[in-house]
């Protein structure tokens, strides 16, 4: 289960009691107070995590607690300290508080931690208030309460390419054929219900020319998206810290929709009326990231559609690429034009790494077809010429 969104309550560890108690000892008729200091409250403290991807298990256990620090004792003797709760979310979780909606922290890294609830101080015991004047105190102070606070939880998934268009564009076709990705694919709309991510690798692993980027796979968007449409807007904040986005559109007669210029402005328009809400004048509008346009399904592909649609990316001054998720066609091509987006590799670096690529598929190719000839042993001695 795919949960990207919790509302969570915390409360650190209360502190200890001081104690109120006077030495008792042989000898040491007026050993006067020795009360000791409360222990400190535990805090409640956040941590990213990459053992973690999704936030389910806060939706179903919503409150945590941390332990309350011991109360001092007798003989001057120091309360423990209560134990901190460490709560693990993925990366690229955003913390918010609940109640004015401010936001808090953005966990990007591994193993980042934040105290999000601070364990209440310990009180003091009898012995922190003798005086000269004031020998045998019989006050002690009461623990400080521990912080209680509540949180928004909001996870957007951490890739470096998006994958956005109509449903049943291909898609999920096209991520799992440049990764090892394996979402659901099937002949019917809104087949991908949560976002999918795939690692794209290019070179030999171990190489000095291996690269690997995330592509992230969200589900289909319709006309009206942004007012709760199909499914909504609400999967697109998983593609907001990405730095390209590659628009798909269905070039062939099966969607049974007649322009594919009209769709891309439909998913232009969704994208620009996207609002994730909090504090995100950091993040790049989604309408303004680098695209990519990919005229998909070529292999059933309607010429005047893939045509019309490779003008208006021309117009716009957007790369076009006509792409078969099927059979492969085009799809090394728009490989390493991703590669070049997220990498800064220049133009004539992915171009020669997809013509090597295709060169030694098509070299493989005719070693298989062709054996190499066996030379036969050449006999010693003198040659015998043949007679008339």
């Amino acid at each position: 289960m795919f949960i990207d969104e919790a509302k969570i309550r915390v409360k650190a560890g209360d502190g200890g009691n001081g104690c109120v108690a006077f030495r008792r000892e042989k000898f040491v008729p007026r050993g006067g107070p020795s009360g000791g200091d409360g222990g400190k409250g535990g805090n409640v403290v956040m941590q990213a995590s990459e053992r973690h991807n999704t936030l389910v298990h806060f939706r179903f256990n919503p409150e945590y607690k941390a332990e309350r620090g011991r109360h001092g004792e007798g003989s001057n003797k120091t309360g423990r300290d209560g134990a901190d709760v460490v709560l693990n979310v993925p990366v690229g979780t955003i913390l918010y508080d609940q109640q004015t909606g401010e936001k808090l922290h953005d966990f990007e890294s591994t193993d980042e931690r934040l105290i999000i609830a601070r364990g209440g101080r310990g009180g003091r015991g009898n012995a922190q208030f003798a005086t000269a004047t004031h020998q045998t105190p019989r006050e002690c102070e009461p623990g400080r309460p521990g912080e209680e606070r509540h949180f928004r939880l909001e996870l957007r998934l951490l890739a470096d390419v998006g994958l956005v268009g109509y449903p049943n564009v291909g898609k999920s076709t096209l991520i799992s054929r440049i990764s090892a990705a394996r979402p659901k694919i099937a002949d019917y709309p809104f087949t991908t219900l949560e976002p999918n991510l795939g690692v794209v690798s290019l070179g030999q692993p171990g190489g000095p020319d291996h690269r690997s980027f995330v592509v992230a796979d969200i589900p289909g968007l319709i006309e009206g998206a942004h007012e709760g449409a199909g499914l909504g807007t609400q999967f697109l904040r998983h593609i907001q810290r990405t730095r390209l986005l590659v628009h798909l559109v269905d070039v062939s007669d099966s969607s049974g929709r007649p322009d594919p210029v009209q769709d891309f402005e439909v998913i232009m328009r969704e994208l620009s009326s996207f609002h994730a809400g909090g504090d995100d004048d950091d993040l790049e509008p989604l309408s303004k990231k680098p695209m990519i346009v990919a005229g998909s399904k070529v292999d059933a592909a309607n010429p005047e559609k893939l045509a019309a649609l490779k003008k208006h990316a021309r117009k716009l001054k957007l790369p076009f690429f006509a792409i078969s998720a099927v059979t492969g066609a085009g799809v090394d091509e728009l490989k390493y034009a991703m590669a070049q987006r997220v990498f800064g590799l220049p133009e004539a670096t992915s171009a020669k790494a997809a013509k090597t690529k295709a060169s030694v598929k098509t070299n493989a190719k005719s070693s298989a077809r062709k054996p190499p000839r066996k030379s036969l042993p050449r006999a010693s001695g003198s040659r015998t010429k043949t007679k008339n």
